[in-house]
């Protein structure tokens, strides 16, 4: 029968007690390297400088930008992409992200007249701009791998038709979810329903 032997507690091995700065900084530098990947490669949060996007993001919104469906998607019309200046914005100084609209999909031409916006001759639906474009573009043919944007606050917004295309390179990712203001955290629709005010239902006749 095989006796189990106590151990004389003062002859077990030690354990060596690691210092705790130094524990704390490998917590520091493992937590940072995740924030990084995360922030690089799956999603990031972003604020909204300007109203060029309203009534869709005020001014102020807290979002949320994810990146990954763009590796199996293209970006398509309707969506709301965060994107690096391009070559011509680069010239003019612009260094931080803009947020738009993709309107125009690569081959596609597009034209602003009669303040409505036309993809391929047809007029688009569009449910979620401030007020009508005031100005004429166009028409332009959306080159190849490069896409036509548009801020929904037509008359106010500095995008594709002052200065040219997004290559699909710059495009950062996609608008997902908007977590502040608390009472407007939700999914960003690419196509949200305005409901008219009773107020100005009132005044219909």
């Amino acid at each position: 029968m095989t006796r189990v032997q106590k151990q004389d507690p003062e002859k077990q091995p030690l354990q060596s007690v690691e210092n705790p700065w130094v524990e704390l900084l490998k917590t520091l530098t493992l937590s940072g390297i995740l924030a990084f990947g995360i922030r690089s490669f799956v999603a990031e949060a972003r604020y909204i400088p300007s109203g060029s996007m309203l009534p869709t993001l005020q001014i102020n919104d807290r979002l949320i930008i994810e990146k990954v469906s763009y590796n199996f998607r293209s970006p398509e019309r309707g969506d709301i992409v965060v994107f690096s200046p391009t070559d011509t914005l680069k010239q003019q100084n612009f260094k931080d992200a803009f947020i738009k609209r993709v309107i125009g999909l690569p081959g596609e031409k597009v034209e602003v007249k009669g303040g409505r916006v036309y993809v391929n001759d047809q007029p688009l639906r569009e449910n979620y701009i401030e007020e009508r474009p005031e100005y004429n573009y166009g028409p332009v043919t959306v080159t190849a791998d490069q896409y036509l944007v548009l801020g929904d606050n037509r008359n106010n917004s500095y995008d594709s038709h002052y200065w040219g295309f997004v290559p699909r390179d710059r495009i950062i990712g996609r608008a997902a979810v908007r977590f502040w203001p608390l009472n407007r955290v939700g999914d960003i629709d690419p196509q949200p329903v305005y409901q008219v005010e009773q107020s100005a239902l009132m005044q219909i006749r």
